[in-house]
């Protein structure tokens, strides 16, 4: 299990309506208060009362169905009222380490599993945000998750946590950060999007490949992954299996250009490279495969790229 930050282990006292709004923000430099605006606006009063009603465990579920609800229409500063209310994260999180033990004893049911995902949602927005994002993975608030990317269940509650989960470290590689890569490289995100790559579904392992693309285009990246041959091997046998494991049903469109990239990337080291005229699966020159790519003309000439790379043992062009 990931090396998770110990201080909100504790006991949970379940605040009083009366502490709402009070004192020093727990998750940001200030504490947001309400102003005129606000109380005009309808809807942002809405969400910030829901906001406030996650830190009391009687209404916080009913709070996190409609804050997930209104990410449809998100606000631009949801994520700051998010980070910057008091008590807030601590609530959300106190959602992620509430499901740790229904997860341990193998009986997550489908309600449980949907209201973590609505404070994973919301974990989200904070991650997608420029102005949180770092202040997410400073506070190693991701840390937390790495646990829920580790279950093998492949029941429906479970694949929901997980796929979950995926999006928000999605979200994290999304802007290119490389601080963000270093911090997951750090905690081994690698080993997390393995296993999902070998026992999620198909939306699942979309995402871990994309992480994986993600986090391998930064340098630091594709070093790492190719410093040692069992992790270039570990990591190319896993992009194999989603494309051997399936011949008689192709991958995605999405999951196979993901799975493209890797390769391509991977093909820009000179270490990697030569391992992947080897083990690059046969199924990639597959008509049917190509044929599947026929309407992505961009990802065709990164198969034929990858192709070329490998075959002629240097590096054509670099994505």
């Amino acid at each position: 299990m990931a090396n998770l930050p110990e201080s909100l282990f504790s006991s949970d006292p379940r605040p009083s309506s009366s502490s709402f709004g009070a004192g020093p923000s727990t998750s940001g430099a200030n504490t947001y208060k309400a102003s005129d605006h606000d109380q005009g606006d309808p809807s942002r009063a809405k969400i910030l009362h829901s906001i406030l009603d996650l830190n009391d465990y009687r209404t916080r579920e009913r709070a996190l169905y409609l804050l997930d609800k209104s990410r449809g229409s998100i606000r631009e500063d949801l994520p700051l009222l998010l980070w910057n209310s008091f008590g807030t994260i601590y609530s959300l999180l106190k959602e992620i380490l509430d499901v740790y033990r229904f997860i341990s004893a193998q009986n997550l049911t489908q309600r449980a599993s949907n209201r973590v995902c609505c404070a994973l949602a919301l974990f989200q927005c904070v991650a997608s945000h420029r102005d949180t994002r770092m202040r997410f993975i400073k506070a190693r608030i991701p840390s937390y998750l790495f646990p829920l990317l580790n279950i093998e269940n492949r029941e429906r509650p479970y694949e929901h946590l997980r796929l979950t989960s995926l999006g928000v470290i999605g979200s994290l590689v999304k802007a290119g950060d490389a601080e963000a890569v270093s911090y997951l490289l750090e905690n081994e995100i690698f080993i997390y999007c393995l296993r999902c790559m070998e026992v999620g579904g198909e939306l699942s392992k979309t995402v871990a490949t994309y992480i994986v693309q993600r986090i391998i285009i930064n340098e630091e990246g594709l070093r790492y992954c190719c410093a040692f041959a069992q992790r270039f091997y570990t990591l190319s046998r896993a992009l194999g299996n989603m494309l051997e494991c399936r011949t008689a049903e192709l991958p995605g469109k999405r999951l196979l250009k993901y799975i493209i990239y890797c390769y391509l990337r991977l093909s820009h080291n000179p270490r990697a490279r030569d391992g992947l005229r080897t083990c690059l699966p046969a199924s990639l020159r597959d008509p049917n495969l190509i044929n599947l790519l026929r309407d992505d003309p961009t990802t065709v000439g990164f198969l034929q790229q990858l192709l070329y790379n490998v075959s002629m043992g240097h590096q054509y062009t670099v994505i």
